[in-house]
C-alpha cells in the first residue's frame, strides 16, 4: 500500500497519512467553445491519487492504514495542500494532503 514517486534523480514517498494527488488539468474552453485564459481559471476539485503514505498510528500504537490507494480519483478541498515543485520544465501540478483533508472519492 506504502508508494512513492519517482522525479528524475529523487523520488517522494509521503510519510504517516498524508497523501499525493495530481490535480486533474484546468479547463480552458467552456461548453460553448467560448476559450478562457488560464490565469482566470481556478484549480480543478478533482484529482488522481499519486502516491500514499504507510498510515498514521494512534496514542495504542496502532498502525490505521489509509482507505485511498493509488488511481483512486478523489475530491479536494477548494482550499489547503502543499504544493510540491519538482523537477524542471514538464512539472507536474502535484498536491499534498493529509487524508482527513480529501472530502471525498469518486467511484
Amino acid at each position: 500500500m506504502f508508494r512513492t514517486i519517482a522525479f528524475k534523480a529523487r523520488t517522494l514517498a509521503p510519510l504517516g497519512d498524508r497523501i499525493l494527488v495530481r490535480r486533474a488539468a484546468k479547463e480552458v474552453q467552456t461548453a460553448g467553445g467560448i476559450i478562457l485564459p488560464t490565469d482566470t481559471t481556478k484549480d480543478p476539485n478533482e484529482a488522481e491519487v499519486v502516491a500514499v503514505g504507510p498510515g498514521e498510528r494512534d496514542v495504542s500504537g496502532t498502525l490505521h492504514t489509509p482507505t485511498l490507494a493509488v488511481g483512486d480519483q478523489v475530491l479536494l478541498p477548494e482550499y489547503g495542500g502543499m504544493k510540491v515543485k519538482m523537477g524542471g520544465k514538464d512539472e507536474e501540478n502535484l498536491v499534498l494532503f493529509r487524508e482527513s483533508d480529501i472530502l471525498g472519492k469518486f467511484e
